[in-house]
């Protein structure tokens, strides 16, 4: 692998859309480095090269649209004038991130399930740590409007299965997916990787700006990755064909809420066709909003899933090397709410803290906060001391 290699994929990510059949087959067959100069009209292709691209795409059911190269050429050529790999990879130093790609040591290789839809880099904001395999990861997946049912079981599922030593992949979006992050964040035992959002745009800008704090934090803690280069849009279409990801970094996808037509039951179709397995949790016949999780159980498609051990025991059947929950932690958990395990994380040690400021830590409002307190004081979990807060000696 050569540095001239990372900057053509630097490239070509910008020049093709996610999914792009054909530009994915022209990187397979002639490299990432001819690739750029033959899709950006620098370099000529031959006839053999058409043919096995054909070939190529006609293997992966994906032959049905092949126009030939010419036409693909002209689908690109807007494209090439704003092409500045140099500039997009300085903007990625610049905020901290990098560009990894399938010849690199973090590269997640249970992407290659993914065959010729592998992308063909990723833009990454987050911790320098390898992610983990496939059979360490849970997606956690749902609608953007959210229930308090569908919020509290996420938190419930998220923080536990974090506690297992899982990693929760999601998509950085509002509801399901916001849960889901923040409760890994608090639920994240030392050591391991907590949560990676996937995004549909570019990681420059954290989207949608209301979970900006949010994704920061999932950016200093785990990982922020996205297929498209710094400056991309989120459209709908690449929301779409993010979801491919999302599945196949994990095991198991898991769909806590969805309606009847859901971008989630797209990410559980995408799980479906790699065979990784699919869980959907059930909710009130009464409810739109579980409608999705409903017709995937009806359909076959999803195993039903109540709680973190279940959801564990699909990412491995057998039950071989699932870590144990610690057990001070796990006492520690007993009888408290997900806000009041939230809340308890964010109890300093040592020092003191405000309500305001436990208000700001945790991402509770002042009035959670405070009646948390009152709880975790009465369990002898938290201390008052001068009008400020600290976790009590027992707390662990």
């Amino acid at each position: 692998m050569t540095e001239s290699e990372r900057t053509a994929r630097a490239a070509l990510s910008r020049l093709f859309e996610p999914q792009d059949a054909a530009g994915l087959a022209l990187v397979q067959i002639a490299g990432a480095e001819d690739a750029l100069r033959i899709a950006s009209g620098a370099l000529a292709a031959g006839a053999e090269l058409e043919r096995e691209m054909s070939r190529l795409l006609d293997e992966n059911s994906q032959g049905s649209g092949w126009t030939g190269l010419a036409i693909a050429r002209k689908r690109w050529a807007p494209r090439v004038p704003d092409l500045a790999p140099a500039r997009d990879l300085a903007t990625m130093q610049r905020l901290g991130g990098r560009l990894i790609i399938p010849a690199d040591e973090l590269w997640p290789r249970q992407l290659a399930d993914l065959g010729l839809q592998e992308p063909i880099c990723l833009w990454w904001r987050g911790i320098e740590q390898e992610l983990p395999p496939a059979d360490k990861s849970i997606a956690l997946v749902g609608s953007r409007d959210s229930t308090s049912y569908g919020s509290a079981v996420t938190g419930d599922l998220a923080y536990s299965l974090a506690q297992r030593g899982f990693t929760i992949i999601s998509g950085g979006a509002y509801g399901i997916d916001a849960h889901a992050h923040r409760a890994a964040l608090a639920g994240n035992p030392s050591g391991s990787l907590p949560t990676i959002a996937v995004m549909a745009g570019g990681v420059d800008r954290f989207y949608p700006s209301g979970n900006e704090d949010l994704l920061r934090a999932v950016a200093n803690q785990g990982a922020v990755l996205a297929e498209v280069p710094p400056g991309s849009a989120p459209t709908r279409y690449r929301f779409l064909q993010r979801n491919r990801l999302i599945a196949a970094l994990a095991s198991v996808t898991v769909v806590v809420e969805a309606r009847w037509r859901s971008g989630a039951l797209n990410t559980a179709h995408h799980a479906e066709t790699l065979g990784r397995a699919v869980g959907a949790v059930p909710g009130s016949v009464h409810s739109a909003n579980s409608a999705g999780c409903h017709r995937l159980l009806r359909e076959g498609g999803a195993v039903c899933v109540t709680d973190a051990g279940e959801i564990a025991e699909l990412a491995s059947p057998s039950g071989e090397a699932l870590p144990e929950v610690r057990a001070g932690r796990a006492a520690v958990q007993d009888g408290l709410t997900l806000e009041d395990l939230i809340l308890l994380d964010a109890l300093p040690l040592r020092t003191t803290s405000s309500v305001e400021k436990l208000t700001a830590v945790a991402g509770l409002s002042a009035d959670s906060v405070r009646a948390g307190l009152g709880r975790l004081g009465l369990l002898g979990l938290a201390e008052s001391h001068g009008g400020g807060w600290k976790r009590s000696g027992t707390a662990g």
